[in-house]
C-alpha cells in the first residue's frame, strides 16, 4: 500500500531546501562542524564520510538541536534554531541509535510520532497502517517494537519518519544491522520515496555503494569540514560518461549486445544493473535503441558518480583520530 501525500510545502522561489552558510556547530567548547557551506535544492543528497566525520552532528544541527556556534543555517526556509519546532514539524528524521517507546506496538508507536508532528488523532492512527504496511511490516505492526529483530526496528524507525508525509527526510544510516536482503530493500524504499513519492531526501552514511544506489548529489564531509560537493549535476568527466542502466527483459543478453556493437560495460554491484561507459559517437539513444533491439525496455538510466571511493578515501585520510 502506498502513503496517501497529505502535506505540500511552498517555498520562495529560488529558495534552497537546506542552506547553510559558514557553519560552526558542536558539542559544548568542542566545535564539530567547521565552514560547512552547500545548498540543496531537492532530489536526493548523500551526505558521506566515515564514523566521526560529523554527519550525525549536521543533521541534529540541521533539527535545532544543537544550536551553531557560528555561521547560519535555514531548512525549509526557516532559520535553525530559530524555529526548529517549525522545522521538526515538516521534516522527517530517521536517527542512527534506537530511540523507541518501550512497552508499545508499531501502530502505536508511529501513530503517536504522526500526532508529535500534528496530525489529528485518526489521521495519525489511519496514516500508521498505511505506512507500517509501506515498509514491510504490515503483518507484525501489532507486536511490541523490543520484539522485532534489528532490520524490522529499522523499518519501524522508517515508518515513523514519514508518517506525516514530509516534504524533507533526513536518515541517519538506515541500513545499519541489516542483513543484505534487508539493506537492499531498503535503499529500494529509500529510492522510491526520493524518485516516486517526490520526497527530498538526505541519506547519511559511511557505506559508499548505500550512497551511491539512492543519491543523484554528494557531500563528503571529513573531521568536521565539506572535502567535497557535487551539488546540481553529476560528476562526470566530459570525455567519457558512464551511465547506471537497468532494463526489463534478458538483461545477459543485452549485456552481450552492448558489448558486440562496441559499448564497454561492466557489471554494477546490485547485479542486475549494468554500468555502461560512453564516448566519440554513442549517446544514450544508443542504449535504448540496443534494449528494443533485444526485446528489453530501458527501466532506468542514469549517470553514474566517478571518482567516489577516492573521495572517500580522501574523506577518511582527513579524518585522523577524530572521535565525533
Amino acid at each position: 500500500m502506498t502513503p496517501t501525500p497529505l502535506i505540500d510545502t511552498d517555498l520562495p522561489p529560488g529558495e534552497p531546501l537546506i542552506y547553510t552558510e559558514s557553519l560552526e556547530a558542536g558539542y559544548g567548547k568542542k566545535v564539530v562542524l567547521q565552514d560547512v557551506s552547500f545548498h540543496f535544492q531537492s532530489g536526493a543528497v548523500g551526505l558521506l564520510g566515515p564514523n566521526g566525520a560529523g554527519k550525525s552532528t549536521l543533521l541534529k544541527t540541521l533539527l535545532g538541536f544543537l544550536p551553531p556556534v557560528s555561521g547560519s543555517a535555514r531548512v525549509l526556509g526557516l532559520p535553525v534554531p530559530q524555529r526548529a519546532r517549525e522545522v521538526r514539524s515538516r521534516i522527517g528524521y530517521m536517527p542512527e541509535t534506537e530511540s523507541f517507546i518501550p512497552g508499545i506496538n508499531a501502530v502505536q508507536f508511529v501513530a503517536y510520532m504522526g500526532s508529535l508532528s500534528g496530525l489529528p488523532r485518526a489521521a495519525a492512527m489511519e496514516r500508521s497502517h498505511e505506512v507500517l504496511q509501506y515498509v514491510g511490516i504490515g503483518e507484525e505492526r501489532y507486536r511490541n517494537l523490543e520484539t522485532y529483530s534489528m532490520g524490522m526496528k529499522q523499518r519501524a524507525k522508517l515508518a515513523q519518519a514519514i508518517v506525516h508525509d514530509p516534504a524533507l527526510l533526513l536518515l541517519d544510516e538506515p541500513t545499519n544491522g541489516m542483513d543484505p536482503q534487508g539493506r537492499l530493500e531498503m535503499l529500494e524504499l529509500v529510492d522510491d520515496l526520493a524518485r516516486v513519492k517526490g520526497m527530498s531526501v538526505v541519506l547519511c552514511s559511511h557505506l559508499l555503494k548505500d550512497v551511491e544506489s539512492v543519491a543523484n548529489e554528494i557531500i563528503v564531509l571529513g573531521n568536521g569540514r565539506v572535502l567535497y560537493k557535487k551539488l546540481g549535476e553529476r560528476a562526470l568527466t566530459t570525455d567519457e560518461r558512464v551511465f547506471r542502466v537497468r532494463v526489463r527483459g534478458d538483461h545477459l543478453r543485452f549485456a552481450r549486445e552492448l558489448r558486440d556493437t562496441g559499448f564497454v560495460t561492466a557489471d554494477a554491484p546490485e547485479g542486475t544493473d549494468i554500468l555502461v561507459s560512453l564516448s566519440g559517437s554513442h549517446d544514450e539513444r544508443a542504449l535504448y535503441q540496443t534494449a528494443a533491439s533485444v526485446d528489453c525496455v530501458v527501466q532506468r538510466l542514469e549517470p553514474r558518480m566517478e571518482h567516489l571511493e577516492d573521495l572517500y578515501q580522501q574523506a577518511m585520510g582527513e579524518l585522523g583520530n577524530a572521535h565525533l
